[in-house]
């Protein structure tokens, strides 16, 4: 026993650094295999392990000296290759909510709940971006700016199918549209299920890029789904939205009164209602068309 002491004092140290490594190690593997660079990082460590094992086994001197030296241009290569990622893996790493500060109110978190559903209950396609301490001055200016209080009546005729800004992403910055009909970037990742489309994919991309948060609302099905820190969450009601809104964007938990419930209630209600009347009447419509 008391040996085992002693070698515990003597290495202690060497056990922290081991501890440590695995870690790095462990989650740069989680992070790395669901990018384009996985199979390049993986090329490369094949390459580099069977030389280092080829020139230690038949004492292959210059190819040795020839790996020793090269070290240090390699990991500049590495930073080069995979700059890309590094690039995301630091803006998550900055977009940490220690770091980060709350800029919307409860009230821009009931708006959005109402408007989200809105758009869910009549199936129009939708992403909107909230701007976290990153600013998203770059993918804006790829947009039509707007820069007025955000309601739901006006983000509605946005994502309207026939209106020209319906397609692209909306910004909102402060409680304030931003613009709309922006470009955000793709994700790449090959680990993405196949069935998430073009605008699911969009979200992704640029929460991988920045601290944003992104909320979708597929087309096809209505579905809600909220994007944060390239990670995604699918099929949403009111009350599990808002509360998971509120947890990501105020860092609490949203808990509301029996008022504000009835209130909630009472505003989903009428939303389907609206979007059923119009349903009905755009059939309506098609049928005299026909």
């Amino acid at each position: 026993m008391k040996s085992l002491i002693d070698f515990a004092q003597e290495n202690w140290r060497s056990g922290i650094e081991i501890v440590i490594l695995w870690v790095v190690i462990y989650y740069g593997y989680l992070y790395f295999r669901g990018t384009r660079g996985a199979k390049v990082l993986t090329g490369l460590a094949l390459i580099f392990l069977t030389l280092i094992l080829v020139s230690q086994l038949l004492q292959l001197v210059v190819i040795s000296w020839l790996i020793r030296s090269l070290t240090a241009f390699l990991a500049i290569a590495l930073v080069v290759i995979f700059q890309p990622e590094l690039r995301r893996a630091l803006a998550a790493l900055g977009s940490h909510r220690v770091f980060s500060t709350a800029s919307q109110s409860r009230e821009t978190i009931e708006v959005i709940t109402e408007t989200i559903f809105e758009l869910s209950n009549r199936q129009f396609g939708a992403l909107i971006a909230i701007e976290g301490d990153i600013n998203l001055s770059a993918f804006s200016e790829s947009g039509v700016p707007i820069d007025c209080e955000i309601s739901p009546e006006l983000v509605i005729t946005i994502f309207q199918p026939k209106t020209p800004l319906h397609d692209g992403g909306l910004i909102l910055r402060n409680d304030r549209i931003v613009a709309a009909a922006c470009i955000f970037p793709v994700s790449q990742r090959e680990d993405l299920d196949r069935n998430l489309g073009l605008r699911h994919r969009a979200a992704l991309g640029l929460t991988e890029e920045s601290d944003a948060l992104a909320l979708v609302v597929s087309e096809e099905t209505g579905i809600v789904s909220i994007c944060h820190r390239g990670k995604i969450e699918r099929d949403f009601d009111p009350e599990s939205f808002k509360r998971r809104l509120s947890d990501l964007l105020l860092h609490e938990k949203y808990e509301k009164s029996d008022s504000e419930q009835l209130g909630g209630e009472d505003r989903v209600a009428r939303a389907r209602e609206r979007a059923l009347v119009s349903h009905q009447k755009e059939r309506r419509n098609d049928e005299f068309a026909a």
